[in-house]
């Protein structure tokens, strides 16, 4: 029925991810609405103990067996770590294969099998040089990030649901199939269908520009945070929250988070707009930072009186 409306695996479990987080950020937009007293409810506490994490949990009064689930934040760098590890390893493999004609493992031709047409398939996927970039560019991502968990951020206390870290974890192992399932150069033998030169195309350099300027953003937002519990040598003086500025957090909330955005539609750039799949991935992240996004802005909001009232949440004065 999914292939019959255009749709595969990989596709409805994008869109309903992304589905599930656009309905986590109603919801949250209208639980202001709620009658008194159904914030002290056992179901919306859950609700909100599953979408929140670090600083914006802390307003929240959760009972003491939910707080069983927690996990540090700064547990964070083990998503890209793995993000690394794995995504380095099908570089590795997509690059044997074009250069040196080396088929995909069964196991991961029988998963991406599954993904794309819901059973196995005979042919082989060669990489476009399309697929090659946006691993590459997404590998580069994920070790930036890993090494800003390490030498950037200064975490506090704050912490995720063990859901969250679980979910986080198998995101970025999806991530590195959907690159391959998202490539539309299928071909039935071990080597290019043509040239790989004559693959290059004018919007691969104008996604991997966008890449390059988001990445940037990111990285100085990340900076800016992280000096706000530094001082001038460098050295941890505090793990208050502060209230952000500097950069464009005049303008929002959560550069950090719009920079992320932006990075997954530059690698969507680069992949084609004819890549339905990738797009679909840009939608979930859409959805997802945006509600990430909103509890920080309401955090900040109702912590601080002096808290900037033109500022928005994610995008710049719209949201």
């Amino acid at each position: 029925m999914l292939t019959l409306l255009g749709f595969c695996v990989i596709d409805f479990l994008w869109l309903s991810l992304a589905l599930c987080f656009l309905l986590a950020f109603c919801v949250h937009r209208l639980s202001r609405y709620l009658p008194t007293g159904c914030e002290h409810s056992k179901l919306y506490i859950l609700f909100q103990d599953l979408i929140r994490y670090g600083k914006t949990k802390g307003p929240l009064k959760r009972d003491h067996w939910l707080r069983v689930f927690d996990i540090p934040k700064r547990w964070f760098w083990h998503f890209y770590a793995i993000s690394v590890g794995w995504n380095g390893f099908l570089i590795v493999l997509s690059l044997n294969m074009i250069v040196w004609g080396q088929k995909f493992p069964s196991w991961l031709t029988d998963i991406l099998g599954f993904l794309t047409t819901g059973g196995p398939v005979a042919v082989r996927q060669v990489p476009q040089v399309s697929a090659v970039l946006v691993q590459v560019l997404l590998w580069v991502h994920s070790l930036r990030r890993l090494l800003e968990c390490h030498l950037v951020s200064v975490f506090s206390d704050g912490v995720i649901h063990i859901v969250q870290y679980i979910f986080g974890l198998a995101y970025y192992i999806l991530l590195g199939l959907t690159v391959l399932c998202s490539d539309s150069l299928i071909i039935e033998g071990g080597s290019p269908a043509f040239p790989l030169l004559s693959q290059l195309r004018w919007y691969y350099v104008a996604g991997a520009v966008l890449f390059s300027w988001a990445s940037l953003l990111q990285h100085r937002s990340l900076v800016l945070l992280a000096r706000l519990r530094t001082g001038g040598s460098g050295t941890v003086e505090t793990l208050a929250h502060r209230v952000p500025s500097g950069g464009w957090f005049e303008l929002v909330s959560c550069p950090h988070y719009l920079a992320e955005l932006l990075i997954y539609v530059s690698l969507g750039i680069v992949s084609g707009s004819h890549a339905l799949t990738w797009w679909l991935v840009v939608l979930y992240v859409l959805f997802n930072q945006a509600l990430a996004a909103q509890l920080c802005h309401e955090f900040y909001t109702s912590k601080f009186q002096s808290y900037p009232q033109h500022r928005k949440a994610f995008l710049p004065y719209l949201l």
